[in-house]
């Protein structure tokens, strides 16, 4: 983690939490009249085509942690029966033994949901036999660009009868990330950055959800020349190559997964000149919120903002 503090990051941190849960703690009774009041049947138009729900849903079941997330943030928290076993947060979602990756349809059958929301990562199989059970499902895949993932909160809002509270979360986090932005007073312009995905070397390029974030600052990604033969965005780096670019920053979201942290890239040969490890600027994240996109992705871009402040401090 970085050394030392900065007053503006508290502030901004105290602030997105403030929303977050705020918009995770509304009451059964106000949740439910928000959705009452909606227009239902909707048509809700996502990744997975068209889905048609017929009246406000009350026993959701969500199999994706990024839709948990959006769910509570938008108040439909109320509505949600059951969770993923992936899904730690919010703290009080119904977290059970369900797999989004090997989902077991009986199982989720079992908690008569009435709309259930799942990622990319289940298998194609899943939604039509869910239909088959007349249960109507939406398709949330892993956005690649903040517009996706807006775009998704806000079909979660008009899904679940909280259209209105998924705007205006949007409105929040598009604040949120400008300010952090504004904040970052220009400097992070031609600093370079490494996003370590794993300590196999594995790093986001400028094509993914992570990279675009990094552009808004002007930072350079060091993985965009690397090869990148799968085309996802996350080429394979070696240990040579992020020594020879010589990151001004470095973003580790390996610390729960394989325990890195700033002292272990510092013991890692070569890695003691580089530029991020001399000036204290590798910053070790909270790998759910770097993975998750949705309602705390404000957080990350503060931590980004700081990030760039160290190394301005720095002389970098």
């Amino acid at each position: 983690m970085f050394r030392g503090s900065s007053v503006w990051l508290a502030t901004a941190l105290t602030s997105i939490a403030v929303v977050v849960v705020g918009c995770g703690s509304s009451s059964n009774e106000g949740a439910s009249a928000a959705a009452r009041s909606a227009h239902f049947p909707v048509s809700v138009h996502g990744a997975g085509g068209v889905t048609v729900i017929a009246k406000a849903p009350r026993r959701i079941v969500s199999l994706s942690p990024t839709s948990t997330e959006d769910l509570f943030a938008i108040g439909a928290g109320p509505q949600v029966v059951a969770v993923d076993d992936e899904s730690d947060y919010p703290r009080n979602a119904p977290r059970t033994k369900l797999s989004g990756f090997q989902p077991n349809v009986e199982a989720i059958a079992g908690y008569r949901p009435d709309l259930v929301v799942i990622s990319d990562e289940s298998p194609a199989s899943l939604a039509p036999a869910l239909r088959k059970l007349h249960v109507p499902v939406l398709l949330n895949p892993a956005a690649r660009s903040l517009d996706q993932a807006y775009a998704e909160l806000e079909q979660l809002g008009a899904a679940t009868g909280h259209d209105i509270q998924a705007r205006n979360l949007v409105k929040r986090m598009k604040s949120q990330i400008a300010a952090s932005v504004r904040a970052s007073n220009g400097w992070g312009a031609g600093l370079s950055i490494y996003d370590e995905i794993s300590q196999e070397f594995y790093a986001a390029a400028s094509g993914t959800m992570a990279g675009q974030l990094f552009a808004r600052f002007g930072l350079r990604d060091i993985a965009d020349r690397a090869p990148d033969p799968q085309g996802l965005g996350y080429p394979q780096l070696s240990a040579e190559y992020v020594v020879a670019a010589n990151p001004d920053i470095v973003l580790l979201n390996d610390t729960v997964c394989c325990g890195q942290s700033a002292a272990s890239v510092a013991r890692r040969p070569g890695w003691s000149n580089m530029a991020a490890v001399r000036k204290h600027t590798i910053v070790a994240l909270d790998e759910d919120v770097a993975s998750r996109w949705g309602p705390r992705t404000p957080v990350l871009a503060a931590e980004i903002a700081r990030a760039i402040k160290a190394a301005h401090a720095a002389g970098l």
